[in-house]
């Protein structure tokens, strides 16, 4: 399974990188990762007008999309656009950050897991 990381440099620079989480055949159950030991878990809903200027991560976590999209900038100016299902590993806890803004102009939910 394939999730995108946004991290920080030794420069402070935000990056984004693809990681693989590896599943394991458990039969008629299917495909399972390791366990991952987790903090806390928290939903959070935000405006169809979202678009919150550079900030890093207030923890380690996993964003799991719920329903809508965001763009993501990161302080060298990459952008890549996620969509409603896809997880992201933000470890962006210090340094310059990431512009966070919704896809579309409507109400978005989103799971955080935190780390």
């Amino acid at each position: 399974m394939k999730i995108t990381k946004i991290f920080s440099d030794e420069k402070e620079e935000t990056h984004f990188e693809e990681v693989e989480i590896p599943l394991i055949d458990q039969g008629e159950i299917g495909f399972l990762s390791e366990n991952i030991d987790v903090k806390k878990l928290q939903f959070r809903t935000v405006s169809a007008e979202y678009d919150y200027d550079f900030h890093c991560a207030p923890q380690r976590q996993y964003i799991i999309l719920l329903n809508g999209g965001v763009e993501i900038e990161t302080s060298l100016g990459e952008i890549r656009q996620f969509k409603t299902g896809e997880i992201l590993l933000v470890e962006d806890i210090s340094g310059k950050g990431h512009k966070t803004k919704n896809l579309e102009k409507k109400e978005r939910t989103s799971l955080f897991i935190h780390l």
